[in-house]
């Protein structure tokens, strides 16, 4: 699959920043990240971002050296672009296009000792799944829509 890692980036960033705006007034609110606010899920997310500008900074062919970093700040700037969605209450629904190619970016990339401490244990879901429902399931989130 031929992915363009940096459109990915810009596109789950500009769906991710839709759900930032007004977040500010619910920053003790719970979020769909165990033991994590609004304010700590925002935090993570800034600095998860500020770690990848940091790898790339000043580097010589970036994206090159740097393309599985990207592919995984493009993955977690969507999933918790959806997790913040969902926290506080805004629309959830991905970009088309962009769970799938996260999902193929991440999936299979972990052992299950690696996805300790990173994902929770995937769920389940049937085979006629969406590509959201099936990224949300692979990284531990619940993909059904909350009662």
């Amino acid at each position: 699959m031929d992915l363009d890692l940096l459109d990915l980036y810009g596109r789950a960033s500009d769906w991710t920043s839709t759900k930032v705006v007004g977040a500010a007034s619910q920053l003790d609110g719970p979020t769909t990240c165990d033991g994590w606010d609004v304010r700590t899920l925002l935090n993570h997310m800034l600095q998860t971002q500020r770690y990848f500008v940091g790898a790339a900074r000043g580097e010589p062919g970036v994206i090159d050296k740097t393309g599985p970093a990207l592919a995984i700040a493009f993955s977690d700037q969507l999933l918790h672009g959806w997790d913040l969605a969902l926290s506080t209450g805004r629309e959830s629904t991905m970009p088309d296009g962009l769970p799938d190619a996260a999902y193929s970016l991440i999936h299979g990339r972990f052992t299950e000792e690696q996805r300790k401490g990173v994902f929770k244990p995937e769920i389940l879901v049937g085979p006629d799944a969406s590509a959201q429902d099936r990224l949300l399931a692979y990284t531990g989130r619940d993909p059904s829509p909350p009662a």
